[in-house]
């Protein structure tokens, strides 16, 4: 079976809810400006910045060299900082949790097209709280994770705010894993196993709110959206049936992030097919009450 054919046969079984038949709660993706960064060919990760409010941290994959890029409003590079010690294996997402009042960055190089690497690594790099004199990031930390069960490609990694909990997807099963990395982080190698498989398949990116309460989740052709509850766990969240959102079809669409303030989410392509990856912003069509920054 092809997989596109295990695609639709994985979105049949998800058994989602029409977009037409959705409540309307988010607009239209709008372009706020396009990539025109060389060095930036093949985004596969983006977070909005804590400290720099309106702009975002993006990240090649596997074939580049370990770094990070602050990305403005229009998706212009601000600044660009390797990081020390680290390896870009095929780095596929990125994260941001507040830690003891210090934004943290989480660098997933967790991919795996040819399911050879038993080791997957998580970099945890504190938001540079200046943009000059500085070339290279320091990790705090470095998370080693072996996954039960055997190789898995993985390209979306997640952080939950209320609990500090990391959440690994794999990407190209049938129904595909979700992983759980429990608050606070070892210090040894940790293995995980899934806490619960998703009817999805080809997962490349996903987010949570800044305050917890929304989850995203996509793959190449859609964007999917849950609403969590007070005291709810992400396992129980995600053992429901999303609502299907908007989205801009990209010529390879592997990142997305939530805007800071939760006024809607981002979506970034690598650039491809002849064309640059554009930042595109789909707004919430309801303004909601928030304390976080604006984005």
């Amino acid at each position: 079976m092809t997989w596109s054919l295990r695609l639709l046969f994985a979105l049949a079984l998800v058994g989602c809810r029409n977009p037409q038949e959705s409540p309307r709660l988010f607009e239209l993706g709008v372009s706020e400006g396009t990539n025109k960064n060389k060095d930036l060919e093949e985004t596969s990760g983006l977070v909005a910045s804590q400290l720099y409010p309106g702009c975002f941290w993006a990240h090649n994959d596997s074939g580049h060299p370990a770094e990070l890029f602050l990305l403005d409003s229009t998706a212009q590079t601000r600044a660009s900082f390797l990081i020390a010690g680290a390896k870009n294996r095929d780095w596929e997402d990125i994260a941001r949790l507040t830690i003891d009042s210090t934004s943290m960055l989480f660098i997933g190089d967790i991919g795996d097209n040819n399911r050879q690497h038993g080791m997957k690594v998580i970099y945890c790099v504190p938001e540079p709280d200046s943009l000059e004199g500085i070339t290279e990031l320091i990790p705090s930390r470095t998370l080693w994770i072996r996954l039960s069960g055997g190789y898995r490609d993985l390209e979306a990694l997640m952080a939950d705010p209320t609990t500090k909990n990391l959440y690994l997807i794999s990407k190209r099963e049938y129904e595909v894993n979700v992983y759980e990395i429990a608050y606070p982080y070892p210090e040894d190698t940790l293995e995980v196993a899934p806490i619960l498989q998703l009817p999805l398949s080809q997962i490349t990116a996903a987010d949570i709110s800044a305050d917890g309460s929304e989850i995203l989740i996509k793959n190449y052709n859609e964007v999917y959206y849950w609403k969590r509850l007070p005291g709810q766990r992400i396992a129980e969240v995600l053992s429901t049936d999303p609502i299907s959102l908007p989205y801009e079809q990209e010529p390879q669409g592997e990142s997305i992030t939530w805007a800071l303030d939760g006024s809607g989410y981002y979506t970034l392509s690598e650039n491809g097919k002849g064309e640059r990856g554009r930042l595109y912003f789909y707004a919430r069509t309801h303004r909601r009450d928030s304390a976080a920054s604006p984005r």
